[in-house]
């Protein structure tokens, strides 16, 4: 018998390099804040007063203006009402009166 020559390979080297291990990154932290105590503001008698002015001032600058036409038809208006729920039982002047006093008191008022 032959022999057969038989080569023994030797065995091939994984050509792979081994993966270096992966850093870890920490994240860095802020700097954790320290808690502040809020102190509760001071009162005094005088800052009450101050918001009753303000208070004042702006009641004056939402009163509203009329003209004299507006006023007009509130009087016309008021004492047509005033004569209707009465059953015209007055005199139409006395309604006028009623009426003019009463929205004059609204509008300066």
């Amino acid at each position: 018998m032959a022999a057969k020559k038989t080569a023994k390979k030797a065995p091939a080297k994984k050509a792979a390099a081994k993966k270096a291990p992966a850093k870890k990154v920490e994240a860095k932290k802020a700097p954790a804040k320290k808690a502040v105590a809020k102190k509760a503001p001071a009162k005094k008698a005088a800052a009450k007063k101050a918001p009753a002015k303000k208070k004042a001032a702006a009641t004056k600058a939402n009163k509203v203006k009329y003209t004299a036409e507006q006023v007009y038809s509130m009087i016309e208006q008021a004492a047509y009402f005033a004569a209707e729920n009465d059953g015209f039982a007055k005199d139409p002047a006395e309604y006028w009166a009623d009426a003019e006093a009463s929205i004059y008191a609204m509008v300066k008022g």
